[in-house]
């Protein structure tokens, strides 16, 4: 090593001129043979996600609500949307908007999404979050109508997804809202079979029934609650035992509630009218749940907001060419330094008494040989 510094000392200059002057051949070719770069940039403002006040709300209206956002929240979510930006969903919706393929003259999608990637840069500031989303192109008004592009198809990605805990309980509840919706016509309808107007059959087992199906109401929401709590606890966890105890309690009181004798005709409509009653209650608290998070859902800013649009840029990028003339600055100054450690080991061997004199034996063979 001490060898190889002083022969880089000694040939300092030319170490330092000559990368120096590659990169300036090879900018100056640049200017003359390559393209010139626009870079358009817009800047956006991802939706925040605030987990206190929705769980605040969701505790005031009852079991349902400790199971339904269970699932784990991104500390940033400005980087949920940065790998968002580059998938290959919304890739594949900006090539097929531009026509990609043949802008950049490819032959499949999987070389021109490498290529759009590569021309496009995505950053997060660590203070505001925002998200920044800058496009390189040679046509400055094709590099500000992908950028922007690139915010239409983010905003379409998301609305198609659910991505803040508040968007996760809306859909949740939208399907279990939708199903009791179904169950609840069919008790219904089911009701209306027994031969008598359902005015008068719930005035004398109201009581007793609306009981039952409340209880009945909070064993399926215990039921869903505990195998909710399967994807982020263990079954040894206190809260997985508790909630184990609680739902064996409320199953115990409702097998006590069903073996009561109920025979004849008005069993059979105190069974329907049960049916009905629960069905009617579960109904009512996934409603008042979906609601809940639709607000929430609101609250949250469930829309993109878009900070600076991409305007048409009007000065070249100079960054293709910094670039381009750094590589040829740093392999050039690589390239010189192996060749004169080549050069001079070289030079130092043929310098040897060994390698003189295996020379000259040569040359005394080469010199026998031709007077033969």
């Amino acid at each position: 090593m001490i060898d190889l510094f002083i022969l880089m000392a000694e040939r300092i200059r030319l170490l330092v001129l000559g990368p120096l002057l590659v990169g300036a051949l090879v900018v100056a070719g640049a200017y003359l043979f390559v393209k010139p770069i626009y870079t358009a940039k817009t800047v956006i403002l991802p939706p925040q996600q605030q987990q206190g006040a929705a769980a605040g709300l969701m505790q005031s209206l009852g079991v349902l609500a400790n199971f339904a956002g269970s699932a784990s929240v991104v500390k940033n979510p400005a980087d949920q949307y940065v790998s968002l930006v580059q998938s290959t969903t919304v890739l594949n919706r900006v090539i097929d908007a531009f026509d990609l393929q043949k802008v950049y003259g490819t032959s499949d999608k999987e070389t021109t999404r490498d290529l759009l990637l590569a021309a496009i840069k995505v950053d997060v500031g660590k203070k505001d979050s925002l998200l920044s989303l800058s496009v390189d192109d040679e046509d400055p008004k094709r590099a500000a109508a992908i950028a922007n592009r690139f915010v239409y198809e983010l905003r379409r990605l998301t609305s198609e997804l659910a991505l803040t805990e508040a968007q996760q309980r809306r859909v949740f509840f939208e399907k279990q809202l939708s199903q009791t919706r179904e169950r609840l016509a069919a008790a219904q309808k089911s009701l209306q079979g027994s031969g008598v107007s359902s005015g008068v059959l719930r005035m004398e087992p109201k009581a007793a029934v609306d009981s039952y199906a409340a209880l009945k109401a909070q064993v399926t929401a215990a039921e869903v609650r505990l195998m909710s709590m399967r994807s982020y606890a263990t079954e040894n966890s206190p809260e997985f035992k508790m909630a184990q105890s609680n739902l064996a309690a409320l199953k115990e009181q409702l097998q006590k509630a069903e073996t009561q004798d109920v025979s004849g005709e008005k069993g059979d409509y105190i069974e329907r009218y049960r049916d009905f009653k629960y069905q009617e209650t579960l109904f009512e608290l996934f409603s008042r749940q979906y609601e809940l998070a639709k607000i929430d859902e609101l609250r949250e800013g469930a829309f993109i907001q878009v900070v600076d649009e991409a305007l048409v840029p009007e000065n070249k990028s100079n960054m293709r060419k910094s670039k381009l003339a750094g590589l040829a600055i740093v392999v050039s100054f690589v390239l010189l330094t192996f060749f004169l450690l080549l050069k001079e080991v070289f030079s130092a061997e043929l310098a040897s008494p060994d390698m003189v004199e295996k020379l000259a034996q040569l040359k005394a063979a080469f010199s026998r040989r031709s007077h033969a």
